[in-house]
């Protein structure tokens, strides 16, 4: 059986899928890649399921050596990826790795998470539906915690075709660009009227800093603090990713995909799911507005995203690297 040894882990690697979702009633977290959009097209560049396994690396990337040849793509920040410690590697592409070859990270350059995904997935017992990594409740994922020096993670069988993958690249126009301050839309809602007049102004006209107290569970702004009419608590509702909390301190916290299921603090506003990659990628120091749209424009914003995942599909078929008939036979 293939495999992936773990040389070193990196700061905070886990393996990923895009989450345990048929669970929050019972109070499990959802978990999941952080970005949705650097996880699919990963997955899509190699052939596997939108919803397949990858390794999702934070801050600092660690090394890898494959056993058998493996084909793999690199999406998400720039950490960046050499072969054998000396060949600089490019992401966005289908990459033939051979028996012995490393694969080694460095610290992000750009963004803050790096998604590594292989033809076939990593094959990790399925818990509760998911794949996915919770380290908090030790579940999911490689024995349910982060990735340690010497692990080795099975790769599961790929029925890919080598004529299909070889060659296989993003246009630059899809690839996102990671800036130090981004402006989240968001729906207002749903407890807005705890709020003042001022406290809303504020949360629209300011500009946030993410905190270094920030993880997969939330990310703690920091700014101007955002005033409540009364109390900031609330009897304890559901709470989703994109969520953003206002405690009595009066600065927001955006929930990820860690987040608990419910909570005691007023909602100010959710950041629209097709923003949430943006979150992803941010560090400690970079800053985000946020803007109010409607839910008409959020689903449209949504359809939109959809739409490019179909367009990257299709450009396969367009689009090959020059010489691919080649990569196509080091894949076989």
């Amino acid at each position: 059986m293939t495999k992936l040894k773990v040389v070193n882990p990196g700061m905070y690697s886990t393996i990923q899928d895009l989450g345990r979702k048929s669970y929050q009633q019972y109070g499990m977290p959802v978990a999941g890649s952080m970005d949705d959009y650097a996880h699919r097209v990963a997955n899509l560049l190699v052939g596997n399921a939108a919803e397949a396994t990858v390794i999702e690396q934070t801050a600092l990337g660690g090394v890898y050596q494959f056993t058998e040849k493996a084909v793999i793509s690199i999406t998400g920040g720039d950490m960046m990826p050499k072969r054998n410690g000396e060949e600089s590697l490019k992401m966005w592409r289908t990459l033939v790795m051979h028996p012995g070859d490393t694969l080694s990270f460095g610290a992000a350059q750009n963004g803050f998470r790096c998604y590594l995904a292989v033809a076939g997935g990593f094959d990790v017992p399925t818990v509760l539906k998911s794949k996915a990594t919770y380290v908090r409740g030790g579940l999911g994922g490689f024995e349910g915690r982060i990735l340690k020096k010497g692990d080795e993670i099975a790769i599961g069988a790929s029925t890919f075709v080598p004529m299909d993958l070889a060659g296989r690249f993003v246009r630059v126009s899809k690839i996102p660009t990671y800036e130090e301050q981004v402006t989240l839309h968001v729906i207002l809602g749903p407890q807005e009227d705890c709020f003042t007049r001022k406290g809303i102004a504020d949360f629209f006209g300011n500009v946030y800093t993410v905190s270094g107290e920030s993880d997969r569970m939330g990310y703690r702004l920091e700014g101007e603090k955002v005033a409540h009419v009364s109390s900031a608590d609330i009897i304890s509702d559901g709470i989703i990713r994109g969520a953003v909390q206002i405690p009595g301190h009066g600065n927001p916290i955006i929930m990820l995909s860690d987040c608990q299921t419910t909570g005691g603090y007023t909602k100010i506003a959710h950041v629209i799911t097709s923003d949430l990659w943006k979150v992803a990628q941010l560090k400690a120091g970079n800053c985000i507005r946020f803007k109010a749209v409607d839910i008409e424009t959020a689903h449209e914003l949504l359809k939109e995203e959809a739409n490019i995942y179909r367009e990257i599909e299709a450009e396969f078929d367009q689009y090959r690297i020059e010489g691919y008939q080649a990569l196509a036979e080091q894949m076989s």
